[in-house]
């Protein structure tokens, strides 16, 4: 079992780190109402995989990253992240330690600038006095541009996120969780309202950042999950039911019966 070392302020450090594995899940389950959302289940992530998790509406995809990122509480088992059981830990802590998330609609501040937007996500503007210190260094502004090149939003930078369309915002969030160097990104269906090229384009993307950090992405369109997937992991009725290639899920008798098949 891993050990965690609390530091000052409240953070948590690992004493190990686990071997080629970034998130381990275990044994989990969250009961509402006696309803189980996630049953027993296990599953793990490897560094710099991009996982892709499936399933009908109820099978306890989106509860699962409510759990890893803190929003909420499991009844039962733990989440290891780098070593370190993250159900232990507060948000704030999880998303210091080195893990965003995206949810499903984008979440930007329409009435400011793709820039500050940019740089409200810098870790060294969160906090009061760390705000109230921040200077637009030629450092920052170089960070700043890397990153929008990166998100397709270069051209963009001055203008007002909620000029952007639906597709830039999505780009928009994903650039701010990059701002803020997470190892593990959590994806709640990216896509949702893309047009084609803008699928395609966030594939690529995704392709690209899952070269360096570990992704995990929630997604329904089979063309996008078979183009992006290292590997697919098919949740149904709060448990694991299939995982493999995206091609090994899809022959996979049980998933066509519960979820292609419909």
């Amino acid at each position: 079992m891993s050990s965690a070392l609390v530091m000052p302020g409240g953070d948590v450090a690992p004493l190990e780190r686990a071997g080629e594995q970034i998130l381990r899940v275990e044994n989990l389950t969250v009961s509402f109402d006696g309803f189980k959302a996630v049953d027993n289940l296990s599953l793990s992530v490897d560094r710099n995989e991009l996982r892709v998790i499936i399933g009908p509406n109820g099978a306890g995809k989106t509860t699962l990253l409510d759990m890893i990122c803190g929003k909420t509480k499991p009844t039962t088992g733990r989440v290891l992240f780098n070593g370190v059981d993250l159900t232990r830990m507060s948000e704030h802590q999880i998303v210091r330690a080195g893990v965003g998330r995206k949810f499903q609609t984008p979440s930007v501040y329409e009435d400011l600038t793709v820039l500050e937007n940019f740089e409200i996500s810098l870790p060294s503007m969160h906090g009061l006095f760390k705000s109230l210190t921040f200077r637009r260094t030629p450092q920052v502004r170089a960070r700043i541009e890397a990153v929008a090149d990166q998100v397709f939003l270069r051209e963009q930078l001055e203008r007002r996120a909620g000029q952007l369309s639906h597709g830039q915002k999505q780009w928009l969030e994903i650039g701010m969780l990059l701002m803020q160097g997470p190892e593990l990104l959590l994806l709640d269906e990216p896509v949702a309202g893309m047009s084609p090229r803008e699928r395609e384009q966030t594939g690529d993307l995704l392709s690209r950042i899952a070269a360096g950090k570990s992704v995990v992405v929630i997604e329904h369109d089979m063309d996008f999950v078979q183009r992006i997937a290292h590997k697919v992991t098919v949740l149904h009725q709060g448990k694991l039911l299939s995982e493999g290639s995206a091609a090994e899920v899809q022959a996979d008798r049980r998933v066509i019966d519960v979820y292609l098949g419909h």
